[in-house]
Formats: C-alpha cells, structure tokens, sequence
C-alpha cells in the first residue's frame, strides 16, 4: 500500500514539473507567425524572446491603462542616398526637425519612460553631425540606457565613431544580399553595397559598439542563404523583417514605391526562417510582428501608424507624448511578444558562440 502511494506521489511530482517546464518555455519562445497558434504549429521557427521583466517596462502598474514608450524609433529624416524598391519611410518630404526643437521632443519622450531610441530614416549618415550630437544628449543628459543607428553603411567614416562613437551603443546596417546584382535589383547601391560591411564591423569592434545586421526578406533574396557570411561577420544581433507593404508608402496610388514585385508568402518567409534558425542571433519578424509593434516618429516628430492603416499623429512638439501616443496603432503586448524589450547594454557573445542567447 505505502508502495502505491508513493508511485501516485512521484507521478505527481513529475507531473508538476513538466507543466513548470512547459510553461517557461512557452514564455520564452514565440512563433513567426504570432501567439494564436495550435502546438503543432509551433514546431516551426521560434524567436528567443526577453529575459527582461517586460510587464513592470510597457506598462505602469499603479496605472494599468498607461503605457510607457520603452523603445522609440525616431526617423528623423526621409532623404536617402539609395533607392530601395520596398521602403516604407519614402522621401515624401525632405524636412528636418531642428536639433534643439528634437531634443526637446526626445526629452518629453524620456520623461515618460523612454530607455532605448533608433534613429533611423532615410539615411541617418546623410547628416552624421546631426545624428551624432543627437547620440550625445540622449546618453550625456537624458542618461538612455541604449541608443541605436539603422544605416545603409554607405556613408560611414571612421571619423563618426571618434568624435561619437562613445554616445553609441548599437549599429545596424541593413544588408539584403550578398550578391551584387540582387542589390542592385532591390535598388541598394550600384554593386559596392557588401564590401564596406567588414570594415564597419572592425570600426564598431574597435570602439566599443555593437554591430547588428538588419535584412528585408523579399523576392529576389528569399531563397538566398545568408549562413556562412552572417556567421563570419559575427554580428551580435541579425534582425529578418519579412517585406511589408505600408499604404502611402510603398502602395497605393499616392505612395512613391510599389512593392508589389518584392513582395513574398508567410510559407516563403518561414522557409528562409528555417534555413537560419541554427544562427543564434537570428531574430526574425513577420509581418504580424511588424505591423502595430513599433513606435515610429517622423520627421515632425508625429507617431505614424504603419500598420493597416496610415495615420500620423499630432506632433509631440505641440501636443502632450501621452495624448499623442493615444492615436497610434501601438500594440505593447505585440511588442513584448516580438522581444522588443531585450538586454540592450550588457555586452552579448556574437553569433554562433552562445546557442542559449536569449533576446
């Protein structure tokens, strides 16, 4: 009798234990493709999510309906030096919030909660001064704890990371091929676009920022594998969007690209999803993840909503961040759930030298 009872109470106890385990790990792994997935779905590509609490950074617990803009992509500028075919932050205007009028804004940002700013466009590197005094506020007086650059790396000197380079926690650069031609198609540069990849990424070595990739997923590169070479480079962090198209922006009738011909499937992204999981700084977004999980200010300083629909806000230069905040489509729960919020100042092994790296 006492024989049985333990055998129901080590059944218990292994029973227990594997809920526990299912439960941290269905935490800490999400699929390409959103949360609403059955088990057998869930075998496919997975991203690594945050190791950060996320609920006590989006959302302020004493007042459960605010929500806190931890992670803020300002896209300053439109202007660009390249002319990718599926951008959607077109050079509809070639405006530029004077710097102190942006500090101010940034500033109201960081008051509510602000950590992280990405500066983006556009080509941010088209005005490196700009960008870099930018850089400096953010870390010397708002005291951010990271702040980024999305560059096409065309314009880069080395010049930048001396005089900025200490203000600078994050570097990406979009790379969308390693074949000549295939840039030229989606319309990144004229056939030099990947030889300067290797000298930024030794520029960001050697002063101390990190180096992360950023690639669009589309027609001519979905079925390129980017293994071996994203691996040599050794970037810590290699960020897959799959193509999204953005009304006004790169479709319909008042939009300056058209998208259509980059355009791919959910099974296609998750094909070149499978193909690189092994990488362990693969972190892959699909459109859902992409749509309604990003802050975006623009060249005004207005949040833009890029998902279904496009609205711009009022400017936070004119109207309060929490009121204007209100009129996007930002979703927090989507943005956790894509790992929005990640150790973005702890110094990261590179790709392939930690398989258990958690973003």
């Amino acid at each position: 009798m006492i024989e049985y009872w333990w055998h129901i109470a080590l059944l218990a106890i292994v029973f227990w234990a594997a809920k526990v385990c299912i439960y941290r790990t269905q935490t800490k792994l999400l699929v390409v493709n959103g949360a609403n997935q059955d088990e057998e779905d869930a075998n496919k590509v997975i991203i690594p999510s945050t190791n950060v609490s996320t609920e006590e950074t989006v959302f302020d617990l004493k007042k459960p309906d605010k929500r806190i803009p931890v992670s803020v992509n300002f896209h300053f500028t439109r202007k660009c030096n390249y002319e990718c075919g599926f951008c959607f932050h077109t050079a509809k205007t070639s405006h530029i919030t004077p710097l102190e009028d942006a500090k101010r804004g940034l500033k109201k940002m960081a008051d509510l909660g602000m950590k992280k700013l990405n500066l983006s466009g556009g080509e941010p590197f088209l005005y490196w001064k700009y960008v870099g005094e930018i850089c400096k506020y953010c870390k010397d007086v708002l005291k951010l704890e990271s702040v980024s650059i999305v560059s096409n790396g065309s314009l880069i000197k080395e010049r930048f990371f001396k005089l900025y380079g200490q203000y600078l926690d994050i570097l990406a650069i979009s790379v969308d091929s390693f074949d000549e031609e295939t840039n030229i198609k989606i319309g990144r540069g004229t056939g030099q676009h990947t030889a300067k990849l290797l000298t930024i990424s030794d520029w960001c070595s050697s002063h101390n920022v990190k180096f992360k990739l950023n690639t669009v997923v589309n027609r001519y590169n979905h079925a390129e594998d980017f293994g071996q070479i994203i691996s040599s480079l050794n970037p810590t962090r290699w960020k897959c969007f799959q193509v999204l198209s953005v009304d006004t922006e790169n479709t319909g009738h008042n939009s300056l690209r058209n998208c259509a011909e980059f355009l791919i499937s959910d099974e296609e992204f998750e094909n070149f999803c499978t193909r690189h999981a092994h990488l362990s700084c693969f972190v892959p977004e699909s459109n859902f993840m992409m749509k309604s999980s990003y802050i975006i200010l623009d060249e005004k300083m207005r949040f833009l909503n890029k998902g279904d629909v496009y609205k711009e806000s009022e400017s936070i230069l004119d109207v309060d961040v929490e009121q204007a905040l209100i009129e996007t489509d930002w979703e927090p729960d989507v943005f956790v759930k894509r790992g929005g919020v990640y150790d973005w100042t702890v110094d990261k092994p590179a790709c392939g030298d930690d398989p258990a790296l958690q973003w």
